[in-house]
């Protein structure tokens, strides 16, 4: 019997929609970037696919949601997807692992309210590895006792002294798109010879890089501010757990581990009262992790919220990487021809 042609336009968009999803789940994922907190290796309004052959793509673990979409329906507050069905997930076999320096895309952990594969996606730099032992030592990040290279496009904070008021033409024209104006000058977020280059200018009296003072506490710092007062500049020591690693349970680690250990080990009976980890109503003195940790960080370092402030990020959170940008627009720019920022076209990410 001769099909009609709704039944044909229907047939044809719901192969184009399965398609369409298997592509999606399996091998590249559109993003679009929110926030500068990894400028200027991203910017707001960079279009990018990430990559989920490197490292594997995930099986879902929610299969009850709207094809095509992520979290909520397009345009929409509604939610796409039901909770009913939650499916046991793993990953499928990747042509590579996770190294550091990867620029990687991730679901938030901290949205412990929503399933794992529907928490917001974020992208960060891998700075850690499992196993690693991580510190931040006057604004250096120190990796196993080694200083970790600089990315390409990190970003600090700096202060302008000056006493006049700096048209915003002239901050773009030094590809500075962060400023404040504070008492006494402006503080800015900029690579380093954007901030050399504006430092040159008459009006300018002195520009110095922005550090937080050692004895300064972060209001909000990983793993616990109580014990552990700590910064963005200064930093650690912490390690990075790692599948397999054995810690006795005490004040330390639960301090440390304890959070991670009760949100993202995937164990159903759980619970920290005081210095005790509980497992099935059970104390236990020692504990074995059961997946992989990784430490994230954006390279615009005075502002990113990263593992700084919230935590390692799962094993079981990691979406894929960040590949390269097929597309890239500038919202503040009000000419349509220069907002689109063609030299930004088909990009590697590094």
């Amino acid at each position: 019997m001769k099909k009609g042609p709704i039944r044909e336009w229907f047939d044809a968009l719901l192969f184009a929609v399965i398609a369409a999803s298997l592509i999606r789940w399996a091998t590249f994922e559109a993003f679009t970037i929110p926030t500068p907190s990894m400028e200027k290796t991203l910017l707001v309004g960079d279009f990018l696919f990430v990559n989920k052959l490197n490292y594997g793509p995930r099986t879902p673990l929610t299969p009850l949601q709207v094809p095509l979409t992520h979290q909520k329906i397009w345009g929409t507050d509604i939610p796409s997807y039901l909770d009913w069905i939650k499916l046991p997930t793993f990953r499928l076999p990747g042509f590579g692992e996770i190294e550091r320096n990867d620029v990687v895309v991730f679901n938030y952990p901290n949205e412990l309210d929503k399933p794992i594969d529907l928490k917001t996606y974020y992208v960060k730099r891998c700075v850690g590895l499992p196993g690693d032992t991580l510190s931040i030592d006057n604004g250096s990040l120190i990796i196993n006792a080694e200083n970790l290279s600089v990315p390409e496009g990190l970003q600090k904070r700096y202060f302008i002294q000056t006493d006049k008021t700096i048209n915003e033409r002239v901050f773009r024209r030094y590809d500075i798109w962060e400023f404040t104006k504070v008492t006494g000058g402006y503080y800015i977020n900029t690579k380093k010879e954007n901030a050399e280059a504006i430092g040159n200018e008459s009006f300018v009296r002195d520009i110095t890089l922005y550090k937080m003072d050692k004895s300064l506490t972060s209001e909000r710092i990983f793993p616990d501010k109580e014990n552990y007062p700590w910064n963005t500049d200064y930093y650690g020591p912490l390690l990075v757990p790692y599948k397999g690693l054995e810690i006795d349970i005490n004040k330390e680690t639960i301090s440390k581990f304890g959070s991670t250990i009760l949100n993202y080990e995937n164990i159903e009976n759980v619970k920290v009262e005081g210095q005790n980890l509980l497992i099935d109503n059970e104390i236990v003195s020692k504990y074995i992790f059961k997946q992989d940790y990784y430490f994230m960080m954006g390279d615009n370092r005075h502002n990113s919220e990263d593992s700084r402030f919230w935590g390692f990020v799962p094993y079981d959170h990691i979406l894929g990487e960040a590949s390269f940008i097929w597309f890239s627009y500038n919202y503040q720019e009000d000419n349509l021809f220069k907002a689109i920022r063609w030299d930004r076209f088909l990009n590697i990410i590094k």
